[in-house]
């Protein structure tokens, strides 16, 4: 968290609104370590909460309108609160109005309206889930606004719904369980078939470094849901070949890909192969880290951004370029690509008395490449979302 930024939202919002938000919420961002779109696969994950987020603040109102403010745009936008529409200009409020939309089909439309703002540090289109932290924090704060109390397995679940339905992304709910179910100084290993999510404890000789690349993150434009299609293609494929139940493709081992692969359509065995891997390698990762082998886990991350990189084609020139290097660094253990792909950010594990100078490599091997450096901070596993005020 940032008192910064808390101290600059809580000053926009009373000079726009004229009195002081009545709530304050707090949601994290998230890297994803080991498991790549295994998410929606019904697989399994580890992922991090960050100490990068976003704020939102909030206080009510008598009249049924809500008023919406971008803290860092100062853009405002106004909507009844029982009757939100979705915007084709102002993007960025769908995430809240699906979340508002989510609580009120939960719980009834709400009577009041409000007045929020909201402002975070996550970089934006850097794969770091900005839009999740908006809306878990989004629906922390509305939720005590309105008294409501949704488990945090519905809020999070509440929060992939306003991605899919408002701002057309057929995600997975690891970045929302992410920022939900973070806790300090461990990653979180989740199963999305039985949607557990549990503490794993990190090593604290190692850190990781976050190198944000700059390159283009859309995942709007279909590229996501293409490869979910494929993914779900594969598993109807291995449902009717194999002679035991594959409800999703987390049911197929590795052994039973490479067996069946020649009789798939390419691009569906190709695709299929990435989360089929990031399973077995996230078991694997849990194992290690609780034999404390973080040098092992590292070469997994490596793997897992290769198979990106070949099978799921998710990777781009810019994150190849940071792990390329990585490989080369002392003291770094492992890298990848985090996230949903196409651009973004990588995650870099180091041993943490060599993460300033391999961040200073990082950034050098990317200026050489692109002329200007990557922007790399050091990111450490952080509390989820919650009120702060």
């Amino acid at each position: 968290m940032s008192d910064e930024i808390l101290r600059e939202l809580t000053e926009k919002f009373t000079a726009a609104y004229g009195r002081a938000p009545e709530i304050v919420s707090y949601a994290p961002g998230r890297i994803e370590v080991l498991g790549n779109h295994t998410d929606y696969n019904e697989g399994y994950v580890l992922s991090a909460a960050i100490n990068f987020g976003t704020y939102f603040a909030v206080a009510g109102r008598e009249d049924g309108e809500a008023r919406l403010t971008a803290g860092d745009l100062m853009e405002t936008v106004r909507f009844p609160v029982a009757a939100p529409e979705r915007s084709s200009d102002a993007m960025w409020s769908n995430y809240v109005k699906g979340c508002l939309a989510g609580l009120s089909e939960r719980f009834g439309a709400p009577a009041r309206g409000f007045d929020a703002m909201f402002l975070g540090n996550i970089p934006l289109g850097s794969g770091l889930s900005s839009s999740a932290a908006l809306e878990c924090c989004a629906t922390f704060a509305l939720s005590r606004l309105y008294g409501w109390e949704p488990s945090r397995l519905e809020m999070a679940k509440i929060g992939q719904r306003a991605e899919h339905e408002w701002a057309g992304v057929k995600c997975g709910l690891l970045d929302q369980a992410t920022s939900v179910f973070g806790e300090k100084d461990s990653l979180v290993m989740s199963d999305f078939r039985s949607n557990e999510f549990k503490p794993v404890s990190f090593p604290a000789d190692v850190c990781f470094l976050m190198c944000n690349t700059h390159a283009k993150h859309a995942l709007v434009d279909g590229a996501y849901n293409e490869r979910r299609e494929r993914c779900e293609r594969a598993a109807r494929f291995f449902a009717a070949a194999l002679d035991h139940p594959v409800a999703a493709l987390r049911d197929v081992s590795w052994d039973e890909w490479l067996a069946h692969r020649g009789e798939m359509d390419e691009l569906d065995a190709k695709r299929s192969a990435h989360p089929i891997g990031e399973d077995e390698r996230v078991l694997a990762g849990v194992d290690l880290l609780r034999e404390g082998d973080a040098a092992a886990f590292g070469r997994l991350m490596f793997e897992s951004h290769e198979s990106s990189r070949v099978y799921f084609e998710n990777s781009c020139p810019e994150l190849d370029t940071v792990v390329d290097a990585a490989r080369g660094i002392p003291g770094v253990l492992g890298a990848r690509l985090s996230g949903g792909g196409f651009g973004g950010s990588a995650v870099v594990l180091v041993n943490r008395r060599d993460a300033e100078a391999a961040a200073a490599a990082l950034r050098s091997a990317y200026a050489h490449r692109y002329g200007e450096p990557c922007d790399v901070r050091l990111v450490t596993c952080s509390a989820g979302a919650r009120i702060v005020r």
